[in-house]
This record gives C-alpha cells, sequence and structure tokens, in this order.
C-alpha cells in the first residue's frame, strides 16, 4: 500500500467501510481523487488507494477544494457510523441486550465484493444498510465465497459459460479477525467423522459488522479448504456442509468475538442449524430439552422466501444421518426424533427438509409479500392441522428496496428540489412523496430520457471493448445492442433466467411480436438480463432461445442480451429502460424487488399481479396481467395475449403520444404514479421498521417459556 499523507490518512478507514458505496458524496470524493482510477478499478477504492501514484495523494493533500470535500464527507461518515442521532436510539434505546443477528447464505453490498447470486442476497445486502441507517444494532453473518458466484459468457452459438475467478483478498474492503494476541480466530465444528477449522473476516457496513465463514486454512484438507469456496454449488452432499458450517460455524464466531445476540434471524432455511447448535448449547448448561427448544424458539425470527416447493433445501435423509449421528446424542433424542424435525409428514418421509426445521424452530416467521404469505400459511398448513388456514402463525413483511442504493443520482437530485433537502430521512411518509406532482413533466421528461442515454452508452462501450478485444464476432455485437436507439420505447427483462419466470412468453407469437418491435412510426426493444443456475439445464436452453432469438435479422437488432449481468449493470438498467417487464407463473414469485427499484427510478412495472406487484399495482402505476389459471398451457396462452395487447393498444400508444416540444404527458403521469405510490411502501426503511417492531423486539421481550414440538 502507497503511504497516504497524514493530512488525507482516513481515506483508507473510508474505503475499508462500504458506508461510502450508497453515499453519493463519499463516491465523488474518490472519483475526484483519481477518475480515471475509479473507473478502472471498478469503482473500488481500495484497490484504487493501492495504484495511486505517491505525488497525486500529496497533491490531494494540498488541495483546499479537495480537502473540503474530504472533511465534509468524513464528519458525515462519523456522524452515520458513531452518532447516536438514530431512529432506533429514539425510539427502542436500551431495550435490547445484545444485537440482531442476520445469518444468510449471500450478502450483495457492492460488485466489488462478488459474494451474491441473486435476489435473496441483494435483499440481504439491503437490510445491512439500512440496518445502518436507522441505528439498528444488527450483526450479519454469511459465507465468503473466494470464488463467489460465477461471471457468465455468452459463446457465439448462444449457450451460457461459467467462468470463476479468484477474489484478490488485498483489493477487497474486508479484513482477516483476530483474536488478543494476534491469534487468528479460529473455531471448530464437527461435520460428520471429522472436525473443520474456520476462519472469518469481517466486512464494515456502515455501522453494521458482517461476519464472513471461510475454511480455507492450513489446518484443513485441501477438499475441505474450497468448501467455502463457491455459492450454491449443485452436489448436494457438498451444500449440506456448507449449511452446517454456515449455521453453527457462525454461532461459534459469534460467541468467540464475545457476541451475544437478542434475537436470532435466519434469512430462509440454509442457516436453520444455527438453531439446532443454540439448543446444543442450552443443553450443555443443564437446560432440559423442552425448556432449550422453547427458549430457542423465543428468540428465533425466520423469512422464507421460496412458495416453490423444489426451492427449497431438502436432504436426503440417510445423508443428514451421515453428518449428524453425533449430533442426536449430544441433543438427547434418537434418529427418528432428530429427522423428526425437519420433515412434513411422519417417521416415512425419506428426506430432512431446512424449510421445515427453521419453521419449528422458530416462533415469528414471515413471508415477503401479503400473497406471499397467504401462500405460506396454505403450504405449511400441514405443521399446524388443527389450526384454520387463516391462522397458521406465518406472517408477512413485504420486502422493501434501499433508495439510497438503488435511486439513481439525477432522480434523487429532483427528488431533492421538489420534495426537500430531508426526503431520504422521510421516505416512508406518504406525504411528502405527493410532491412528485410538482415536477415539471418537461423535467422529469429529460431526467428520464438522460438516464436512458446513460443506459446506451454503458451498453455501446461493453461492445465495442468486446469486439475491439476479440470476444464478440459481428452477429454478437448485433445481438448485444449495437443498433440500439435511445428514442425507442424499450422494455426491460432483467432477472434470473428459470422456466417459473417465463422468460419466452413475449415470443409466444413471432408474428405479432416482429409486428410490434419492427413497427417504422412506433418501434419497440426489449433488454434481456440474467444468468442461469449452472446446473439447470432447462434454464440454460431458456436463455439460449433467446438470445438466438436476439441475433434474428427478423427482429431488427432491437432485441439484445447483456450478459454477466450484475449490481453495477443493475443501477442502470433499473433506471434507463421505460418500462419493467416480469412474467412470473402466478403464485411462484414471493416478493420480488427489480420492479420496486424501476419503479422508483420512474419505470413503470409491466407485470403479472404476483409477489409484491398484487398489493403495489394501483391501476394508474404501471399495467397488470394475467388471472389465475391451472392448466399452464391456458394461463401462457392467455398472459401472452394480454401483453401483446397491453402494448398494442395501451404502453405503445402511450409512449408515442407527445406534444409539439416531443412531451408525452399521458406517459409522464403514470411515471409520477410509479415513484409517489412505490417509493414509501416498498422501501427498506418501511420494511425494518416493519421487522423492528413487529417480530425483533417482541422477540427480545417474550418469554423463554417450553414449546412442544413434534
Amino acid at each position: 500500500m502507497i503511504p497516504i499523507p497524514d493530512r488525507i490518512s482516513r481515506l483508507l478507514e473510508l474505503a475499508h467501510n462500504l458506508w461510502w458505496s450508497w453515499h453519493p458524496e463519499a463516491r465523488d470524493l474518490f472519483q475526484t481523487l483519481d477518475n480515471p482510477l475509479w473507473k478502472s478499478s471498478g469503482h473500488n477504492p481500495v484497490k484504487q488507494l493501492q495504484e495511486m501514484s505517491p505525488e497525486r495523494l500529496r497533491q490531494a493533500a494540498a488541495d483546499p477544494v479537495f480537502l473540503r470535500l474530504h472533511d465534509s464527507v468524513l464528519t458525515a461518515f462519523d456522524a452515520d457510523t458513531k452518532g447516536d442521532d438514530t431512529w432506533f436510539h429514539k425510539t427502542n434505546s436500551g431495550l435490547l441486550r445484545g444485537p440482531i443477528a442476520y445469518f444468510s447464505m449471500e450478502f450483495a453490498i457492492h460488485n466489488s465484493l462478488p459474494i451474491y447470486a441473486g435476489g435473496l442476497g441483494i435483499l440481504a445486502g439491503d437490510i445491512c444498510k439500512e440496518a445502518s441507517d436507522l441505528g439498528l444494532p444488527l450483526v450479519g453473518v454469511g459465507f465468503m465465497y473466494p470464488q463467489g458466484y460465477f461471471h457468465q459468457r455468452i459463446t457465439p452459438d448462444g449457450w451460457q459459460k461459467e467462468l470463476y475467478e479468484q477474489l484478490n483478498f488485498d483489493e477487497t474492503p474486508i479484513e482477516q479477525l483476530f483474536l488478543p494476541g494476534r491469534n487468528k480466530l479460529m473455531v471448530e465444528v464437527p461435520v460428520g467423522d471429522k472436525r473443520l477449522y474456520v476462519s472469518a473476516w469481517r466486512v464494515r457496513i456502515g455501522r453494521v459488522n458482517l461476519y464472513l465463514l471461510d475454511t480455507n486454512v492450513e489446518e484443513n484438507s485441501l477438499q475441505d479448504r474450497l468448501l467455502s469456496s463457491r455459492l450454491y454449488v449443485a452436489d448436494q452432499e457438498t451444500r449440506l456442509q456448507q449449511e452446517i458450517v454456515l449455521g453453527v460455524a457462525g454461532v461459534k464466531v459469534l460467541r468467540a468475538l464475545g457476541i451475544n445476540p437478542e434475537v436470532w434471524h435466519a434469512n430462509e432455511g440454509h442457516p436453520g442449524f444455527m438453531m439446532l447448535e443454540r439448543i446444543r448449547e442450552k443443553l450443555e448448561t443443564g437446560t432440559p430439552m423442552a425448556e432449550a427448544i422453547g427458549s430457542v424458539q423465543a428468540n428465533t425470527v425466520f423469512t422464507t422466501h421460496t412458495p416453490v416447493p423444489a426451492g427449497h433445501d431438502i436432504f436426503p435423509a440417510e445423508l443428514v444421518e451421515k453428518y449428524f449421528a453425533a449430533s442426536w446424542q449430544q441433543l438427547g433424542i434418537d434418529r427418528d426424533q432428530f429427522l423428526q424435525l425437519g420433515r412434513r409428514d411422519g417417521k416415512l418421509d425419506p428426506t430432512f427438509n431446512m424449510t421445515i426445521l427453521a419453521l419449528k424452530m422458530s416462533n415469528r416467521r414471515n413471508g415477503v409479500s401479503r400473497l406471499h404469505g397467504m401462500v405460506s400459511r396454505r403450504m405449511w398448513h400441514v405443521l399446524w392441522p388443527e389450526a384454520s388456514e387463516e391462522s397458521v402463525p406465518i406472517s408477512h413483511i413485504t420486502n422493501g428496496i434501499h433508495l439510497c442504493t438503488w435511486v439513481a443520482p439525477e432522480m434523487a437530485t429532483l427528488f431533492k428540489k421538489y420534495l426537500g433537502p430531508e426526503w431520504l430521512q422521510k421516505q416512508d411518509e406518504e406525504e411528502i412523496w405527493a410532491h412528485v406532482n410538482e415536477m415539471p413533466d418537461e423535467e422529469l421528461w429529460e431526467v428520464r430520457n438522460l438516464l436512458k442515454h446513460k443506459l446506451m452508452a454503458v451498453i455501446f462501450n461493453r461492445f465495442q471493448r468486446g469486439w475491439a478485444n476479440g470476444e464478440m464476432t459481428a452477429d454478437q455485437v448485433i445481438a448485444t445492442g449495437a443498433l440500439f436507439h435511445p428514442d425507442y420505447l424499450t422494455l426491460g427483462f432483467v432477472r434470473r433466467f428459470v422456466e417459473y419466470k417465463r422468460p419466452g412468453l413475449i415470443f409466444r407469437d413471432i408474428q405479432r411480436l416482429k409486428r410490434i418491435i419492427t413497427d417504422p412510426s412506433r418501434p419497440v426493444q426489449i433488454v434481456f438480463a440474467g444468468k442461469s443456475h449452472p446446473a439447470d439445464t432447462p434454464a440454460k436452453h431458456l436463455l439460449h432461445q433467446v438470445y438466438q432469438l436476439a441475433g434474428s435479422r427478423d427482429f431488427h437488432g432491437r432485441i439484445i442480451f447483456i450478459e454477466d449481468y450484475d449490481m453495477h449493470m443493475s443501477r442502470y438498467l433499473v433506471s434507463g429502460v421505460d418500462v419493467w417487464l416480469n412474467t412470473p407463473r402466478r403464485l411462484w414469485e414471493a416478493s420480488g424487488t427489480s420492479g420496486m427499484k424501476a419503479s422508483i427510478n420512474g419505470v413503470p412495472h409491466l407485470s403479472v399481479r404476483d409477489g409484491w406487484w398484487h398489493e403495489g399495482y394501483k391501476n394508474t402505476n404501471g399495467w397488470a396481467i394475467g388471472g389465475d389459471l391451472e392448466d399452464r398451457a391456458l394461463e401462457d396462452e392467455a398472459d401472452s395475449r394480454a401483453l401483446y395487447r397491453l402494448l398494442e393498444e395501451e404502453i405503445v400508444p402511450c409512449f408515442y403520444d407527445r406534444d409539439r416540444a416531443g412531451v408525452p404527458h399521458r406517459w409522464v403521469q403514470i411515471v409520477k404514479e410509479a415513484i409517489r405510490t412505490v417509493a414509501p411502501l416498498f422501501c427498506t426503511r418501511r420494511m425494518m421498521k416493519e421487522y423492528t417492531n413487529d417480530m425483533y423486539m417482541p422477540a427480545a421481550a417474550s418469554p423463554r417459556e417450553s414449546i412442544h414440538v413434534d
């Protein structure tokens, strides 16, 4: 590391706290320091500072303009990370004896730390950021994946290729954890007939500390060192071992650090073994089994995200037996009693379900939208057969998005101008968003066009770089946006490629779609982006089909596919297209958050009324398609027809209905309604206040009573 002058030495501290990732003034500071390096580093200030010239650092330390910006950013940083002027301090100060421990298989904070795959990680990252903003005492626990999730490359014939890159720890805002005396923090975890050694790293996210577990230590075998190398491996045995480490080592690392959480929150079923480890701890102190279970249940929160049975982690009973034979002896129960903790039905069930384990071991359970709460109560009614479906103890807290992260800077400037300088502090108050209607149509439309041109510039730079480096054929250049036009109505279908999301629905009637897209007076474009899981062959075929159509001359180059979709590209897409398209099978999407990100940036949602859109759709803020048909073929046919009709009769005519100055006033009104209705109700500010008031504080205050579990 190049020595940094004392006057600006705290730049290193700031770079190692991802607080900068959602504060524009902090990003401006690093950009001002050296704009070319800021860009070439991938907006990663740790890497940027390592590559800075000593001369440039000395110049910055003597530049009064830079120093004023530096000092103002550090003042804000200290206030946000150390001050007590926070919502939680004002409303709940002194009511928690320990923090909330939030366990998740993945966390998406910034693209410089690629330990995420999709929506689950995005939500976890947004929760950490909002907890910091609110002053909520929360610690995160996850995995340090040195190879992360894969980078996606599309071959010339349209097939996904997965590439894994080793993370350079020295260029990443993380730090190895040590105990007093400079001994590396290490915990032991029994995994079947062996013991694994697990170290930990810390990521600072404002006030929040995220602890990432790592099995790549010398004390482990080569195979075990690779256990935590990649996210969401397909091999079930490796996956089970990862989840044992997440749950058991996660608890042990917190204990080794002297952190004793008051509330434990499992994000999906992956961390379910965290609950069994805490029961084991209590049994070691002499606590009776029933009392130990009741105590763990009382202060455990569980959030389920998956309404699709196949989406839950389910392991063969014999595999669980292989790794837990010693554990049920420690718990004082036999094999069948242990396996029953993860079973839906009786002893004949040959599987162990992590969601069922988490449901049984927690007293507070929630889905992630109103509709998903209903679906979850129906799905898991079998666990509470004596209750009515409506009284099954699974509530809902609808997901939200972290506005600071996802609002484009140009939109944030508009909000500050018309909603007031404190709009962020009041973001969950519906009243302030009424001022969106005070924005002149011309001004809002100008910003929308600017964001679209920024997206087009990013797309252009990508295919230009790929062409220049010899990584793309001429056909691939066309398929990735060479013929895209910033003035055409642009739809975005950007999400994980999987069958239930129906990426091919819009292609159901090719001739009708061609007429819509190639209309010479009212042309339409579609941007596709997203990854298929490496082991999901049907999804890979869907992606291949879409990519092949993107290269078809019949569509005039107006359908494109952007490879290697990540958080960085996501920010341009959710703000740069005109319409956000979403076509899941109804009741198959728990919530979804990408449409929220688009809506707050003035990109109306066109979606099946599933997940969050079931409660977010207001007739005037976007468009809804589809009913609830049992027959898939009938559902696909009905939904595709509704989609085409909306495009032909409502969306396309409205977008191209302009005044003499070129402003589509009817369209801009829909844009305003999308912002006004979505922002206050679907932000993490509202969501985390609900978690605090409805889940965390009641869990912290609940008596540790014995509760029977079959």
